[in-house]
């Protein structure tokens, strides 16, 4: 079992950042994948980022080059720095990790967090 902890969201003004945070516990060495998601209000989730065991990265390409995805295993945390942040990222961000080889869909993700709410003000 794996446990996930978001911290981080908050309140922030348009060209503002925040960097989130994941605190996992529990059996960490079987996770492949983690990621971060986000729902804003009234949609469905979506992805934002996710990174392997090995450091790879992969972007939502409308998010490349403002948000970070990094983490540090010493610590068992996972961070998402966003940058320049934009009304429309206002949303719940999650994070999430699995077991699975092959990931095309949130359903594929075992372990979701609570979520941390971020609010970006125009």
């Amino acid at each position: 079992q794996v446990h996930l902890v978001e911290s981080g969201g908050g309140l922030v003004q348009a060209g503002g950042s925040l960097r989130l945070s994941c605190a996992a516990s529990g059996s960490l060495f079987s996770i492949n994948v983690m990621a971060w998601y986000r729902q804003p209000p009234g949609k469905e989730r979506e992805l934002v980022a996710l990174i392997s065991s090995g450091g790879s990265t992969n972007y939502v390409d409308s998010l490349k080059g403002r948000f970070t995805i990094s983490r540090d295993n010493a610590k068992n945390t996972l961070y998402l720095q966003m940058n320049s942040l934009k009304p429309e990222d206002t949303a719940m961000y999650y994070c999430a990790a699995t077991r699975a080889k092959v990931i095309t869909k949130a359903a594929d993700y075992d372990y979701w967090g609570q979520g941390t709410q971020v609010t970006v003000s125009s």
